[in-house]
This record gives structure tokens, C-alpha cells and sequence, in this order.
């Protein structure tokens, strides 16, 4: 079974990295602009890095769930391979908001285009699962005939 899921599991724990370097900018940021939690708010420099942080985070869970639904019942190594274009794209998402709040943009529609493929192929893999398990209908089969 791990032979199933270990890309899965690297890409997933890269993800885990990623976010917590998210974190320590931030740690760094209030370090560097004077500003002790529970603050949220400072300098534009601060609230730019403070707000891609949380929206990087509010956004992992339904990564996480999407690369291992597409993983699991779609193919590993494409859920695998999205799942690295979608990191690449929010540290691309975090730097460029860090530098200016124009500069999020394109990374940010990048990595929602990657979250709707992974919705595509998850529903794909799973519809495939539904049909040949529960109705017989075998939808590789049929199409590779």
C-alpha cells in the first residue's frame, strides 16, 4: 500500500514545510516591525506578509484533501505532480505579496487553477470508483475497447 501513497506523503509534508516557513516570516516580521501578538495590524510590509500566511493556511486544508482524493482514486503521480505546481505557486503567491499586494495576483489565479484541476480529477476518480463498484460499469474498459 505505501508504494500507492508515498508521493502523497512527500508532497504533503513538503506542503507542511512550506507553511511553516510561512509561519517563521511571520515571527520574523513582528520581530522586525515591533508588533507583539494578538496584533494583527502595522506597517503595509507587515500586514502583506501577515495576510499571506493566513490565506496560505486558510487554503491547505482543502489542498490536502484534494491531492489525496486525486491521488487515491484518480493516479499518484499526476495528484503528486499538481500537488508541487500548487506549493510552487503560493510561495510564489507569499513572496510576491510579501513585495507588494499587486504582485499575489497571478500566482494566486495559478494556484486556483490548480485547485480546480485536482476538483476535476478527484470527481473523475471517484465517479470511476462509484460506477465500477457499484453499478459494473467500467469506464477504462470502455473507452480503451
Amino acid at each position: 500500500m505505501l508504494d500507492q501513497i508515498h508521493w502523497l506523503a512527500a508532497v504533503t509534508v513538503l506542503g507542511v514545510l512550506e507553511q511553516a516557513y510561512f509561519l517563521l516570516q511571520v515571527i520574523y516580521a513582528r520581530r522586525l516591525f515591533g508588533i507583539s501578538p494578538p496584533k494583527t495590524s502595522g506597517p503595509p510590509e507587515f500586514e502583506r506578509i501577515f495576510r499571506a500566511q493566513v490565506n496560505s493556511s486558510e487554503y491547505f486544508p482543502i489542498f490536502l484533501a484534494l491531492l489525496w482524493q486525486a491521488g487515491l482514486f484518480f493516479h499518484q503521480g499526476l495528484a503528486a505532480a499538481l500537488g508541487l505546481l500548487y506549493l510552487y505557486a503560493r510561495y510564489c503567491y507569499f513572496m510576491g505579496y510579501k513585495a507588494s499586494s499587486s504582485q499575489r495576483l497571478a500566482p494566486i489565479y495559478f494556484s486556483a487553477g490548480v485547485l480546480w484541476i485536482l476538483i476535476a480529477v478527484s470527481a473523475l476518480g471517484i465517479l470511476h470508483y462509484f460506477l465500477s463498484h457499484y453499478v459494473g460499469l467500467n469506464v477504462l474498459q470502455l473507452l480503451t475497447a
